[in-house]
């Protein structure tokens, strides 16, 4: 009986700080959340940024390294249709904001791809050599086109974000 008293003792100091579950018969006391503000190991800002363009390319950047992964939007993916070729650039090329850093073919148009930011190409997605169709199914993310080390992040600051992005795509409808 008295080790009861006690556990019930330690039960009614530490109940402030447990949860239970499991329910009555299988109950097992877990620690809650604290009530004040714990720290996050994560920081503040972003490690890497996706930005777009007007014209339905994408940058994923990653700060750590300064590279990019550059590709085409799912939007453009669906208007252009099954791709059939895509065009990639040499490794270690020199580009400028605006530059075609490759094209892409469908069974509807061929369109050019033009890099967001200036920066040197430090490598291509082969795989889009052999399976373009990769463009379709992952346009976004498998179908990422050339990786970029960036000549100047900010250049990052005039792109759009996502939710402007989503928003500047709602606009155009079905008409684009």
């Amino acid at each position: 009986m008295a080790s009861r008293t006690v556990l019930s003792a330690v039960a009614r100091s530490v109940a402030p700080r447990l949860a239970i579950q499991g329910g009555a018969r299988n109950a097992v006391a877990v620690a809650a959340r604290p009530a004040y503000p714990t720290r996050s190991f994560a920081s503040a800002s972003r490690l890497a940024a996706k930005r777009f363009t007007e014209d339905h390319e994408w940058i994923d950047y990653d700060e750590s390294s300064k590279k990019g992964k550059v590709g085409i939007t799912e939007y453009a993916a669906n208007a252009l249709g099954d791709v059939v070729y895509v065009e990639l650039p040499a490794v270690d090329t020199e580009v400028s904001a605006g530059d075609a850093v490759g094209a892409v073919e469908s069974v509807k148009s061929a369109s050019d791809i033009l890099t967001p930011v200036s920066g040197k190409v430090v490598g291509i997605n082969s795989t889009l050599e052999e399976k373009p169709a990769t463009i379709n199914k992952s346009p976004e993310q498998d179908g990422w086109i050339v990786e970029l080390e960036l000549t100047d992040a900010a250049e990052l600051e005039s792109l759009m974000d996502e939710a402007k992005y989503k928003s500047f795509t709602e606009e155009l409808g079905d008409d684009h």
